[in-house]
């Protein structure tokens, strides 16, 4: 039994260095693809590999293209922060100039999607995730913003994480945190991570039929702002650098970047780039994974 029990462990410790060394595409270095930005965000990739970027302290979204490079994409877009494409390539934002979800067509008009709870006006959403079946999920969190009004305050008793479903009905699924902020569900849509960007952990759920959440377990002894998955499962992190973890929680990387990042997600033809959103620029990043 302890010799099975040893070779289990070699073999397990055996897989997750060869993974750490692995994911990064040889001689790969961090290359900066745009910069001059106020504070950068929200990273969203389309059907094509295209990448949405929010430049929000500016209210503008950015697009970047595998070998094209940057172009501002739009302006006055609610001072958009978090940001997804859903199936249909609609891309959906957290909008907090009026603490709204917001959706932009093709023509790139901004049209409200949701913006209460309980009759009461949404703190600030920060970042969304929707499920394959068309659902959202996203963070309510407070940050106080320079633009709002004078003597706006936090309307919302919870900083919350709120499910709202295909036919518009919303529910709050997470009200016992301190600051939620960046989450990803999985590409089957059974299970979300989010993190309490406060308290500095990041937690797993079960999502069931109804997108309430079951089963809370700690995943990782890390905040984050972005969040997002490679095709193995692995949670990508931002918090003073890019941190990555495998499903069953195993730090297996940290890549640093020259500039703290907020945000990330897969891009490109291949989905084989991280791109990264880090304050005043973007980077990207060859991978052997997307």
């Amino acid at each position: 039994m302890k010799i099975f029990t040893g070779l289990f462990f070699l073999l397990f410790c055996s897989a997750v260095f060869g993974q750490k060394k692995s994911i990064i595409s040889n001689n790969a270095k961090i290359e900066q693809v745009g910069t001059g930005y106020a504070f950068t965000e929200g990273p969203a990739v389309s059907a094509e590999g295209k990448v949405y970027f929010t430049d929000q302290p500016n209210d503008r979204i950015y697009l970047w293209e595998e070998g094209k490079g940057v172009s501002l994409w739009a302006e006055e877009t609610g001072r958009s922060n978090g940001m997804y494409v859903g199936d249909d390539g609609q891309l959906v934002a957290c909008a907090d100039l009026h603490n709204q979800i917001v959706r932009f067509g093709s023509d790139k008009k901004m049209e409200i999607v949701h913006e209460k709870y309980g009759g009461k006006q949404l703190n600030g959403p920060n970042d969304l995730w929707i499920t394959p079946q068309g659902g959202i999920y996203f963070t309510d969190p407070y940050y106080h913003r320079n633009y709002w009004g004078e003597g706006h305050t936090e309307v919302q008793d919870v900083r919350g994480v709120y499910y709202l479903s295909p036919e518009g009905e919303i529910t709050r699924v997470i009200d016992d945190y301190k600051q939620p902020n960046g989450l990803i569900g999985t590409p089957d849509g059974k299970t979300l991570y989010v993190a309490d960007i406060n308290d500095r952990k990041i937690w797993k759920y079960d999502v069931q039929p109804d997108g309430t959440l079951a089963n809370k377990t700690f995943f990782a002894p890390n905040g984050s702002d972005g969040m997002t998955l490679d095709n193995r499962g692995n949670v990508y992190l931002t918090m003073g650098k890019v941190w990555v973890y495998s499903p069953e929680g195993e730090l297996i990387r940290e890549i640093e970047v020259p500039e703290s990042p907020s945000n990330v997600c897969f891009g490109g033809k291949k989905r084989d780039i991280l791109f990264i959103t880090a304050r005043t620029s973007v980077y990207t990043l060859k991978m052997k994974i997307g």
